[in-house]
């Protein structure tokens, strides 16, 4: 779905179905979609089903960490003692808000095994997606004086990424259960929108911001998902956070302000 949604912008934005790229863009950007779209994702759904969303989400907080050592030993990316304070601080808010939410979330304990399969799996998750970026900025900036336009970035990564995910839900088998879930209307729609606001736009403007800004600054900016999602919560669902949430979202906000300082 997102790529049809992406074929279709870049057709009416930029006069193109397909990027106008090189071997080498293609190459790294495909890459990017694999690690950080195919297997970045698998790790994190895989630990969604063993541990529960609050404990995935709280080691994926660690994806800004693997984006900037990636991003030095691929990129030769430095990150300023200043900017360094501002991950640490906005990563540390959104750990609170996390563990705020665990003890309101009515997950059910697991077993020793399964929550090291759990954490095993969200860890994957978490280095594909850092590491992931900093593929895409490689491949952004592959060719000197010509940049990679943000959305044929995206583009390329969806391409590479949906085939790899197609092809391992081949090799595995699971295609009857694609085909049973595709039955599904509300399940069909939900997951059209899911793919509009997520891999269309958000993974789109990931790419703007990754261009621009240093990879571990933009995965830490990205991983305020669980502070930014409080006052949503608040709106629709009439569900409170507590002082200590409020006071994670607070900490992670002070930590952005830091950063856009630097």
């Amino acid at each position: 779905m997102a790529v049809v949604l992406l074929v279709i912008a870049h057709a009416i934005l930029l006069g193109t179905i397909l990027p106008v790229a090189t071997s080498g863009q293609w190459f790294w950007m495909g890459l990017s979609g694999v690690v950080g779209l195919g297997i970045g994702d698998f790790g994190y759904f895989a630990a969604l089903v063993a541990i529960g969303p609050r404990r995935s989400v709280l080691v994926m907080a660690l994806s800004p960490i693997f984006a900037s050592i990636g991003a030095y030993l691929m990129l030769g990316e430095t990150i300023p003692t200043f900017a360094a304070l501002g991950i640490a601080i906005t990563l540390a808010g959104v750990i609170v808000v996390i563990l705020e939410a665990e003890e309101l979330s009515g997950e059910q304990p697991v077993t020793k095994k399964l929550r090291s399969y759990g954490i095993f799996f969200a860890l994957t998750g978490a280095i594909g997606q850092g590491v992931g970026l900093v593929l895409s900025k490689k491949g952004i900036y592959l060719d000197p004086g010509v940049m990679l336009n943000p959305l044929s970035a995206t583009l390329i990564r969806m391409i590479l990424g949906a085939s790899f995910v197609w092809t391992v839900a081949v090799v595995v088998g699971k295609l009857p259960e694609l085909r049973r879930a595709m039955r599904s209307k509300e399940g069909m729609s939900n997951t059209a929108a899911g793919a509009f606001i997520g891999p269309f736009m958000g993974v789109t403007l990931s790419m703007v911001a990754v261009t621009y800004a240093s990879a571990g600054v933009a995965q830490t900016l990205m991983s305020l998902m669980p502070v930014l999602i409080i006052p949503i919560v608040w709106i629709l669902y009439k569900q409170r956070t507590s002082l200590r949430g409020i006071l994670g979202a607070v900490i992670a906000v002070i930590g952005v302000a830091i950063l856009f300082l630097t």
